[in-house]
């Protein structure tokens, strides 16, 4: 039946393709990947809601130890059972995080994977559904590209239109998780696409609102994450604000560190694969144990804590006997953001799938709550805390993932207007530069950085990092020997198109380099030519590019020198020369068929 149905859906849109102009077929398919995206986003939110209310269920009718054993256990099984399907179904290893989309597009042609349509969903679904410290979006966004990539290699699109469906997929996954449209379209703009120009704007917004309006439909309003009420906004308060902003950047730091170096913890244990994920899960049930605010996704938890009674959050825990200390509650919400880092980092290195948007908002939140409310117990001013709770969410989402624009607008649209966007946009921006400064590259793209494959908001750095070093090296020049004379050099110059040869020895290494230019008035004197040796007037190089150097090391090199022509060096032997007019070509080349129109 359902063979059937999609059958008959893919003539109809091989009709329509042929019946359609390509821009309105591209419109079409924004509506369609939309709709994939947000099915997706409603089977892994259902899943993880009621999995979150069956242990809440569970916790509060049950007497063992009356802190809710299941909290405990689920998180092991959710890990545990990931690393299964990972293994017997996904080939032994599945890729994480948004930075894979990012490397897709610049390397891969925009080509993702087939498994990562339902990958992703599998696993995620298992370690946050059960509980593991993560959160969903991640997944849902690279389910979503995928989705788009794959929707383009079936009906024989182009690069940039399988790049702009990428687009459509992050941007209605975002949107139908949060219910947030214009946070969808930012997400996929300012995170994941190297360029794009304004026409490309109309599929992007088609994909981010089909997909927040199949959520809005399908999706109960309590899954989602959202704010409806909220204090109004003091002007008076601003220079707390901008203290919120310095701190949230400070945090989002400690965050990125410290999660990185807790999942590469993992990520090197050299033991069975079951076991790793055994001992993590262990250490994570502990954690949850003591702290059971850092069991899943943490959404749950972001309400009760702007709600009217943030004590809430310390029933059936070990610290319920102080759920009206407010002291005590100030201490058990800086406890759970500053083990957050740890919990998140061990899901995901002992086997786990998930990413760290739904961290980035649990820990934006309670650190918010945290820095108000405990200048308000100090004494020092009354400020809003709920204001500052929500505020706080942006600061922490921009410093992580260097998405200034995406947090102000998120939190914006999830708080259900925009009175408090100065404050928005004070902290957002304030924690993103503080953030820049210690983390040159954002949180998903760090490990990118490490392989060289770094993208950054600089749109030439991106593509210069898309292109391979050794694609534009030239191997064929003319060598020449130093004890060679003039004659010869004079004779390769007239059977070839060189300006420069490199001089090397009898086992291959550079000694030197002639230029053209530089002997111009020697070889068209016969005496010289005769008797001038070309050791005698080759130079040093003024700079040496290795093949394994990235493009943008070399142009930097290009630009130190103020040369035309630069030697490539290889295992200390001579290797060929780059030219800085092909390598401008490439760069021309490759951002044209990057800019998505």
């Amino acid at each position: 039946m359902f063979k059937k149905f999609f059958s008959k859906i893919e003539q109809l849109l091989a009709l329509s393709q042929s019946a359609f102009s390509p821009k309105q077929f591209i419109f079409l398919s924004s509506v369609l990947v939309g709709i994939s995206s947000a099915i997706a986003v409603i089977i892994l939110k259902t899943f993880a809601h009621w999995v979150f209310r069956f242990a809440t269920y569970i916790t509060i009718h049950t007497n063992f130890f009356k802190i809710g054993i299941i909290k405990i256990l689920l998180p092991v099984i959710g890990i545990m059972l990931t690393v299964f399907v990972v293994k017997r179904f996904l080939g032994g290893t599945i890729e994480k995080g948004t930075s894979q989309i990012l490397y897709a597009v610049a390397k891969k042609a925009s080509i993702i994977p087939k498994k990562q349509m339902y990958a992703q969903i599998m696993t995620s679904s298992l370690t946050v559904g059960l509980g593991g410290s993560a959160g969903l979006e991640s997944p849902i966004v690279v389910t979503g590209a995928a989705f788009g990539s794959n929707y383009a290699q079936r009906y024989k699109l182009q690069y940039k239109d399988r790049t702009l469906l990428i687009g459509c997929g992050v941007a209605a996954g975002i949107a139908a998780a949060f219910n947030a449209p214009i946070a969808g379209v930012l997400f996929a703009i300012e995170v994941l696409l190297v360029d794009v120009s304004i026409s490309a704007f109309t599929p992007i917004m088609i994909a981010a609102a089909t997909g927040a309006l199949v959520s809005a439909i399908a999706l109960d309003e309590s899954i989602l994450l959202n704010f409806p009420s909220r204090q109004t906004f003091n002007y008076h308060n601003m220079p707390y604000y901008i203290l919120l902003g310095v701190f949230t950047g400070f945090v989002a730091v400690f965050y990125a560190r410290n999660f990185q170096r807790t999942e590469h913890f993992f990520g090197h244990i050299r033991y069975p694969l079951y076991t790793k994920a055994l001992i993590g899960a262990s250490i994570l049930a502990l954690l949850i144990f003591i702290f059971p605010t850092l069991f899943g996704e943490g959404y749950e938890s972001i309400r009760t804590l702007s709600g009217s009674d943030p004590g809430e959050l310390m029933e059936n825990t070990f610290f319920s006997g102080f759920r009206n200390n407010t002291w005590a509650l100030l201490a058990f919400v800086g406890c759970s953001f500053m083990l957050k880092a740890f919990a998140t980092g061990i899901t995901l290195g002992s086997g786990g799938n998930g990413g760290n948007f739904a961290p980035s908002l649990f820990l934006g939140s309670y650190v918010g709550f945290f820095f108000s409310k405990l200048l308000n117990l100090i004494g020092l001013t009354n400020l809003p805390v709920g204001n500052f709770t929500m505020v706080g969410m942006a600061g922490i989402l921009s410093g992580l993932f260097h998405a200034p624009l995406t947090a102000i607008f998120l939190i914006a649209e999830i708080t259900g207007g925009y009175g408090l966007m100065i404050p928005l946009m004070i902290v957002a921006s304030i924690s993103f530069a503080i953030s820049k400064r210690f983390e040159t590259h954002s949180l998903d793209v760090k490990n990118l950085a490490k392989k060289g494959h770094a993208f950054t908001s600089n749109k030439d750095s991106n593509v210069l990092s898309t292109l391979e070093t050794q694609s534009i090296i030239q191997t064929d020049y003319l060598k020449i020997s130093p004890d060679e004379n003039l004659e010869k050099l004079v004779d390769l110059i007239s059977h070839s198109n060189q300006v420069i040869f490199p001089v090397v020895s009898t086992d291959n290494r550079l000694l030197g380099i002639v230029h053209f230019n530089d002997i111009r008035e020697i070889i068209f004197n016969p005496y010289r030519v005769k008797y001038t040796l070309v050791k005698e007037i080759m130079v040093q190089p003024v700079a040496v590019v290795n093949p394994s150097n990235s493009m943008e090391i070399v142009m930097d090199k290009f630009e130190a020198s103020k040369k035309a022509f630069l030697p490539v060096i290889s295992d200390d032997k001579y290797y060929g020369f780059i030219s800085k007019s092909v390598a401008l070509e490439a760069y021309r080349t490759k951002l044209k068929s990057m800019t998505i129109e």
